[in-house]
């Protein structure tokens, strides 16, 4: 089939790249290209390469909106949940061309409940249909094809036909299509990431009452993921959860649950218990220094979100680093790849020094506080850490090291609900 992408989202590349890898024709908008050349460089070169490919094939065409031919089957939108009127216009923009309906469209961005029905009005003559955006950054290919069930938001039986048709080279006989009404699938996706924030919380929540009663929280993680009804994934404690999609989703389920008056303390809860934790490794900073921190230099690894990005919407470090400024504190930072992030957003201050390799941020520093769990992060060299650092105090917001042994090489440590 012949498809039309448009976005500059992450999941605008993947959609198109593997639509493109598994037979598609596509033609890619991206808005603010002026060349049949992509200009779009993500993070992810798994997801640059099949970009690449697949344009040097023609298989994967990438130009502006008025160049996508008439005759294209679906329409894609994959933008940005900010980017509303952009679709409203790309729509508005369909009804005025010589093209014969209905087309299929699917939306694929995250315009929150009823997002799809208010689109729905500026293209009546077409077939809808939502497609979750499914992408995990760090994971984007497998999060996609090597899922066994899809949700799908779809009403007619000709829409349901044609995006079963779309989807089937990379979701073949063996993968369950959920098909459900348009705005059960937008709840539906919202309800998933409140219910992965809700785990996240619980285990942070446990991980505080673990450490009162001197009780390791990596045991009792294990203990409930070899529960069978439970399971291990997001069950990990820490300084909390980011992420521009996965936070927006939380703030958006939120918002639509008080609009409609129920009576519901859950998710504010979660949220509050996340924005608490990210404050974690500061109060334990606070409390080891007996609340005089006025001059201490600390270096701070990891300021993305999660491992596998650069991108830091919604990350800890930006609570950490105005927690630590507000005291007199001198930050060197470290991040594999999102120190230019960090410097667009901060601009250049005497009390943040950004550093390219990970043992100069931590040269004369008064303590090491891990925010995000980088590869590279993962073993240290003990011995430099001590020659470098003025005092050694290691505070683990991943739970990536091994308490006991740390404490063995001559380190004071602190991490979440570890004793």
């Amino acid at each position: 089939m012949k498809i039309a992408v448009y976005g500059a989202t992450l999941h605008a590349g993947v959609m198109a790249s593997l639509f493109a890898e598994y037979g598609h024709q596509v033609y890619w908008c991206q808005y603010f290209v002026e060349t049949n050349s992509c200009l779009i460089e993500y993070q992810d070169k798994s997801v640059n390469d099949l970009i690449y490919k697949q344009s040097l094939k023609q298989s994967l065409v990438i130009c502006q909106a008025d160049h996508i031919p008439t005759d294209v089957d679906a329409y894609f939108l994959a933008l940005n949940s900010h980017e509303y009127d952009l679709a409203k216009n790309v729509l508005e923009d369909l009804q005025h061309k010589p093209i014969i309906h209905p087309k299929l469209i699917i939306n694929g961005s995250s315009f929150g409940l009823e997002g799809t029905k208010k689109l729905q009005k500026y293209a009546p003559k077409d077939e809808w249909c939502y497609l979750p955006d499914m992408v995990q950054e760090a994971n984007v290919f497998d999060s996609v094809t090597k899922v066994t069930h899809i949700v799908v938001g779809a009403e007619t039986p000709h829409a349901k036909y044609k995006i079963k048709e779309i989807l089937r080279p990379f979701y073949n006989a063996n993968h369950a299509y959920l098909f459900m009404p348009i705005l059960d699938a937008e709840f539906t996706k919202l309800s998933v990431s409140g219910m992965l924030a809700t785990r996240i919380s619980y285990m942070n929540d446990l991980a505080q009452v673990a450490e009162k009663l001197n009780i390791d929280i990596a045991n009792v993680r294990l203990g409930l993921g070899a529960d069978s009804r439970i399971g291990s994934t997001y069950l990990a404690p820490g300084i909390g959860f980011g992420g521009e999609n996965f936070s927006q989703d939380i703030i958006t389920l939120t918002k639509t649950i008080n609009e409609l008056g129920i009576k519901s303390d859950l998710l504010e809860q979660v949220w509050a218990i996340n924005e608490q934790q990210k404050e974690l490794l500061f109060r334990k900073l606070w409390n080891y220094y007996q609340c005089d921190l006025k001059g201490k230099v600390v270096a701070i690894w990891g300021a993305s979100f999660k491992e596998g990005t650069p991108r830091i919407n919604f990350s800890p470090v930006h609570t950490m680093l105005d927690a630590l400024w507000a005291q007199g504190v001198i930050v060197k930072l470290h991040d594999p790849e999102a120190l230019p992030l960090i410097a667009e957003k901060y601009g250049k201050r005497d009390d943040l020094i950004l550093c390219e390799d990970r043992y100069d941020a931590v040269h004369g520093a008064d303590a090491l506080c891990l925010l995000t769990a980088w590869k590279e992060y993962l073993s240290l060299d003990y011995k430099r850490l001590q020659e470098r650092m003025s005092h050694p105090l290691i505070l683990d917001g991943r739970n990536v090291y091994d308490a006991n042994y740390v404490k063995s090489q001559g380190f004071a440590y602190e991490g979440v609900g570890r004793i």
